[in-house]
């Protein structure tokens, strides 16, 4: 089903507390347990949260009512393979009825359209183990389109066997070409005179099995999907028609979620992953607990997981995401895992529950050797805080450990790198931005019908750095990294450099729906032994503010656009266009009045910087070439459509690989960045090496290493670091002053 990008929250320092006081007396009276219930519960306590709270919520009419509807739609059956024209007949005479139906707390049309994809799923189970019966030939004709909004519903059950042909077909011949491709290799090789080669015929057997393993994967996903799942989607088509950032969370997903943005969770510090229907072990995580337990190895089949001395649970068949809900649980708890050794012994494994950090989260730096001196590199791929402990890891106190371990290296220079940084905490952010412009406004904030607060770095050593600045976006950076980037560039206190970021100016709160049920109903919930009613109604994420820049504007819908502009190769090979921009439900763009706030003019002549940026660039062949890149794939996905004949879809295929030859081609012949840790990094590489007697960090800090100095795009901004350097203008750092 289809997933829609979601940014990271921006946690506001909000009260909500006259919300509560709002919703909670509107479920009082709800007397039975049933799954019902419990569903209509959900919407109406969903819908009362974005009335009392959203920051903008949309009339309920027909517009929003066709949106969910399509949006629903779309999610159900993305490929259109499971609806039929008749069906659509049926289901679509809702589209314009979803705003009464939802004032009216009916869940009608959600179990209309479950019970129509149910039977549909049903169906065509029976259906693709007769197509996958018959062998395929591929010299016709036919073609397959992939683009959802060009492709045809089946007209009926009569035309859906056809439909469901030509999709099965299109992964048999993925399959059949990538084994004829390697079949070939092995004829070209000199030690293959005693090798035994398949027909093309044993080959299209052999692609077939392939193809239907991929299939009953790919129905497994919705045959193991819950009601309570689907219906989660149709509450989330609901709040993301408000706005794409509105989103609804269930009691599992809201715990994932806190993972993400803390970059920590309680666990063991196994990596695990899906095998042949199994869960193995993949790696275990340096100093987690199942480290210093030492039994869990790697190529471990987990089989069972108890939880302390209780009875275990037979994991065989779980999804890899159960398996792992299984597996975490509170902190100093033990959770016992039944193992398979490759050899086919087996043991019980009792392991101590801890905290776990997932390093890759985190910030960190490097130095870059320039012919103009040293620059510091810093890599943020989150705005990343726990929330749920004080005392956990913040990405600003990160970030200010990281610069002084570069100015303690001499750099010249910083690049602070927020490409693909989706956001994170606002708290954060502020603080951050103080580091290099000392005290001064950084974000405004405006809520519904109030007037905008000006949020001001506050650093308590005034500014950490004051050299020659850099930062780097993409249309994946987001929120807070726009936030970063709009007062750096609003300072001028660094240059920005790359893409047209994403441009989400929103600012979300998570709000728990138990608070708002009445007493009763909360008690009825949690004695619910038979468990049709649940524990807890979930959270919503919900758009409560916009934030805009120091200069009055927003970057909502029109993100921030850089001084210096690169182009992204994210361009030529990103399936669908991304952005706040191509989302009809997104909040508009807008202006207030500027805070006060004072330039720093740490940043010289801009245009002279975009000027040689330019130059360098037009000359550069990988950069050329990234553009024609871009130009050829956005049309060929503009077109979406695939050829079902082998020699065609070949000779496309070897058009496409052509492309990517020629760009790795470049790319060896690029000249490397010379990059290095900084003297603390290397220093405490090598004690955890002595401690841990582990290397494993050392590689993959090698391996990090190695792809920054690839880098391009990291190789014009240190070109323009230098330009920077030489433009000799004066720093005025005593700026910002307070509101």
């Amino acid at each position: 089903m289809l997933k829609f990008m979601k940014n990271k929250i921006l946690i506001p320092c909000l009260i909500i507390g006259a919300l509560a006081a709002v919703v909670s007396f509107r479920y009082s009276g709800q007397g039975s347990h049933s799954s019902e219930d419990k569903r209509k519960l959900v919407l109406q306590s969903v819908m009362e949260t974005i009335k009392s709270g959203h920051f903008s919520p949309k009339a309920l009419d027909d517009t929003f009512s066709s949106r969910v509807y399509k949006m629903i739609v779309r999610e159900f059956d993305y490929e259109k393979l499971f609806f039929t024209r008749q069906d659509m007949k049926m289901i679509s005479s809702y589209e314009f009825k979803l705003d009464d139906e939802i004032a009216a707390n009916s869940i009608e049309f959600f179990d209309s359209l479950d019970a129509v994809f149910l039977r549909r799923l049903k169906g065509v189970q029976q259906l693709d183990s007769e197509i996958l019966k018959k062998p395929f030939t591929f010299d016709g004709n036919e073609v397959f389109q992939e683009n959802y909004d060009k492709q045809e519903y089946a007209r009926d059950d009569n035309e859906l066997p056809a439909k469901w042909h030509d999709f099965i077909k299109l992964q048999v011949l993925v399959r059949y070409v990538d084994l004829k491709k390697d079949q070939e290799k092995k004829r070209e090789n000199k030690d293959s005179v005693n090798a035994k080669f398949k027909t093309d015929a044993e080959l299209e057997v052999d692609a077939r099995e392939g193809a239907r393993k991929y299939i009953d994967r790919f129905l497994n996903f919705y045959k193991k999907q819950k009601d309570d799942d689907r219906f989660a989607e149709y509450i989330n088509a609901i709040t993301e028609t408000e706005d794409p950032h509105t989103n609804y969370f269930p009691p599992a997903d809201k715990s994932d979620f806190d993972v993400t943005m803390s970059g920590a969770f309680v666990g063991i510090g196994a990596r695990l992953s899906p095998e042949n229907d199994k869960v193995t072990v993949s790696s275990i995580i340096i100093g987690s607990p199942s480290w210093k337990q030492g039994e869990l190895k790697e190529k471990d089949e987990i089989t069972k997981v108890a939880q302390g001395d209780d009875q275990p649970v037979d994991v065989g068949g779980y999804e890899l995401n159960d398996v792992v809900k299984l597996i975490r649980g509170p902190k100093g708890t033990i959770v016992k895992l039944t193992v398979k050794r490759a050899d086919g012994s087996t043991k019980v494994i009792p392991i101590k529950r801890d905290v776990i950090e997932i390093e890759e989260t985190y910030a960190k730096s490097a130095v870059i050797k320039s012919k103009d001196g040293p620059i510091g590199y810093i890599y943020l791929p989150e705005f990343y805080a726990d929330f749920n402990h004080t005392s956990g890891r913040n990405c600003s106190t990160d970030i200010a450990v990281e610069v002084k371990k570069l100015k303690e290296a001499g750099v010249t220079g910083i690049i602070l790198d927020l490409r693909n940084n989706g956001g994170g905490s606002l708290g954060d952010v502020v603080d951050m931005a103080g580091l290099f412009t000392g005290k001064g406004p950084v974000v405004q904030v405006k809520s519904n019908h109030a007037a905008p607060a000006v949020l001001p770095a506050q650093p308590a050593d005034g500014i950490l750095y004051t050299g020659p600045m850099a930062i780097m976006v993409n249309e994946g950076s987001a929120s807070a990294s726009e936030i970063m980037a709009a007062a750096m560039q609003d300072y001028k206190r660094a240059v920005i450099i790359g893409s047209t970021t994403y441009g989400k100016g929103t600012v979300q709160k998570m709000v728990d729906l138990d608070q708002f049920v009445d007493p009763m109903t909360r008690l009825r919930m949690t004695n619910d032994t038979a468990g049709s009613m649940g524990k807890s109604l979930g959270s919503v994420k919900l758009t409560m503010e916009k934030f805009y820049r120091v200069n009055g504007g927003s970057t909502q819908m029109k993100g921030v656009t850089p001084d210096i502009t690169i182009p992204d190769a994210r361009d030529a090979y990103d399936e669908e266009d991304q952005g706040e921009r191509h989302n009809k439900s997104a909040l508009p763009w807008d202006v207030i009045p500027p805070a006060n706030y004072k330039v720093t003019n740490s940043v010289g002549n801009l245009q002279q910087l975009a000027a040689l940026s330019k130059s360098r660039i037009a000359n550069n062949e990988t950069f050329k070439l990234i553009q024609e890149n871009s130009e050829y794939f956005k049309k060929k996905r503009d077109e979406n459509v695939v050829s079902l004949n082998e020699k065609r879809y070949r000779k496309d295929q070897e058009e496409i690989n052509e492309k990517s030859k020629k760009m790795e081609e470049l790319q060896k012949k690029a000249v490397l960045l010379d990059i290095t840790n900084t003297p603390a990094d290397e220093e405490k590489l090598a004690d955890n090496a002595k401690k841990f007697n582990d290397t494993t960090a050392i590689s993959k800090n090698k391996d990090w290493l190695k792809n920054v100095s690839k880098d391009i795009y990291i190789s014009e901004v240190v070109n323009v670091i230098n330009d920077l350097k030489k433009s000799g203008v004066t720093l005025n750092m005593d700026s910002g002053k307070k509101d």
